[in-house]
């Protein structure tokens, strides 16, 4: 009989693309990952995954255990929610995730209400700048800045994020300089403000590739670049450079896999959401 234990291994190497990265998930070294892989794929007869370019990538075969552990999974899931109620409760694991700019600086700051509000809730938090896949289940909820294409599952619109250029406060030690995006991030709304700004004229030597580097920076002293204003305006440490109204403005949606919109645990979850970004 196929073991339950190794098929949950399996799908936490395809989540994470790496050994390592699938270890930090199940909490065990990398070596106990790779010696339980090799023994599931020798149990099988068959690779499960290719090495490309660093990543583990399923091989056909590895795609077809893949879909049926997940199958599994779903119903496993399915079967443990209704022992246990979770389905009339507000009880139970939700796994969020966002970009790490939002996870880090406004969700987990004010997560405390909601914890306290439902002591049986279990929140995984994922602060990841690539989108997790609803689909295959890798997240229940997500946010995102921008409408998504495909893998939506259930989406809306959640709030509009404004940004404007924020630099140190009076009296801290502030440099003018510009805080860009390095070129694999280029084509971010803010990235390509402050590149326009560059290109004018404008001195830098600081690159970063993510929001929260940009904030980080900012807070530092190193320079000036446009950051969200739900972050940045309640922090007193900064002070924001531009007049009038926002330089531009982000759309965040939320999205929900089908098969869970309606769990309490699900809807409490994206109850506090609605109030944290109103």
């Amino acid at each position: 009989m196929m073991d339950w234990n190794a098929l949950q291994l399996m799908l936490a190497v395809a989540r994470a693309g790496t050994l390592s990265a699938a270890a930090r998930r199940l909490s065990v070294d990398q070596t106990t990952v790779s010696r339980r892989l090799k023994a599931l794929e020798a149990d099988l007869g068959t690779a499960l995954f290719s090495r490309i370019d660093g990543c583990l990538i399923p091989t056909q075969a590895g795609e077809r255990a893949i879909a049926a552990a997940e199958s599994m999974e779903s119903s496993a899931g399915k079967l443990q929610e209704r022992l246990s109620g979770a389905l009339q409760s507000c009880e139970g694991s939700v796994r969020l995730t966002a970009v790490p700019i939002l996870m880090n600086r406004l969700l987990i700051p004010n997560l405390e209400p909601l914890l306290a509000k439902h002591p049986r809730l279990q929140l995984e938090t994922i602060a990841e700048t690539g989108n997790l896949s609803l689909n295959r289940r890798e997240t229940d909820l997500a946010l995102r800045f921008a409408r998504p294409q495909k893998d939506a599952g259930l989406c809306r619109h959640l709030a509009d994020v404004s940004y404007a250029l924020y630099g140190v406060a009076a009296g801290g030690r502030r440099s003018d300089a510009l805080i860009t995006y390095e070129e694999t991030h280029a084509h971010l709304p803010q990235a390509r403000w402050m590149s326009r700004q560059a290109e004018r004229g404008g001195n830098g030597q600081l690159r970063v590739n993510d929001a929260e580097s940009a904030l980080a920076a900012v807070q530092a002293g190193l320079g000036l670049s446009l950051l969200p204003e739900i972050l940045a305006a309640s922090d007193r440490s900064l002070v924001r450079m531009t007049e009038g109204p926002a330089v531009l403005s982000r759309e965040v949606w939320l999205l929900v896999h089908p098969e869970v919109r309606q769990l309490p645990r699900i809807q409490a979850v994206i109850d506090w959401l609605d109030k944290l970004f109103k």
